[in-house]
């Protein structure tokens, strides 16, 4: 089964940090770029994006300096540290790729930024 699991949410105060991981099963991980996403009741937005070797990352402009992705394909494992936290940082975090020309993503891991 091609799945996505991703875990590390929580409540967490301003300016606190959090590290994100999504445990990538069912297909071969190593091949494909993957990303972050978010959504807040709103849209979802996305984050940051790494491409299969890590050589080629991006950030949107909300996080830049802030977060930092990056991947372990020998565990099949994405991950997200998340630095210097705000509150408009709340949101459920998707991790997410193209696979057989669909988007596919985990269930989500709610991260809450509250003092």
């Amino acid at each position: 089964e091609v799945q996505l699991v991703e875990s590390g949410g929580g409540l967490v105060q301003p300016g606190g940090s959090l590290r994100l991981s999504c445990k990538a099963s069912g297909f071969t991980f190593g091949i494909y770029d993957m990303g972050w996403i978010r959504q807040a009741g709103k849209g979802p937005e996305w984050v940051s994006e790494i491409n299969s070797d890590g050589g080629n990352i991006k950030y949107s402009d909300s996080v830049k300096g802030r977060f930092t992705i990056s991947r372990d394909n020998a565990k099949n494992t994405l991950y997200l540290l998340m630095n210097n936290l705000k509150p408009e940082d709340t949101a459920v975090y998707y991790c997410a790729t193209i696979h057989d020309h669909e988007l596919l993503r985990g269930q989500g891991t709610q991260v809450t930024v509250s003092s």
